[in-house]
């Protein structure tokens, strides 16, 4: 999932996996349920955008933007922009859909 810069968010920006039965916080060998701009590993590309990974081994050169994501479960995943900007509310800004990288 590409979120293309400047990400409209004043304070931070965070991604947060859930379990798809459970609910709760996905559980994995990550020891995180999430990611977010606060985090010193999580990096733009040279050219501006987030890119983020998400599955089970983190794709090598992207471990610092990479969820892990457990094959047998399913998952919902949120974006939160804490303290929006304008671009969120007219729309001028949006995230990518999430692409399947094999």
């Amino acid at each position: 999932m590409t979120l293309p810069g400047p990400v409209p968010a004043n304070n931070f920006w965070s991604f947060m996996v859930y379990d798809g039965q459970t609910r709760s916080m996905l559980e994995t060998d990550q020891k995180l349920a999430g990611l977010d701009s606060n985090n010193p590993s999580v990096q733009p590309n040279a050219d501006g955008p987030y890119i983020m990974w998400f599955g089970p081994k983190a794709p090598k050169g992207h471990e610092g933007n990479w969820i892990q994501k457990m094959p047998s479960k399913s998952y919902n995943v949120l974006l939160c922009l804490y303290r929006r900007e304008q671009a969120w509310f007219d729309q001028t800004w949006k995230p990518s859909d999430f692409e399947l990288v094999k």
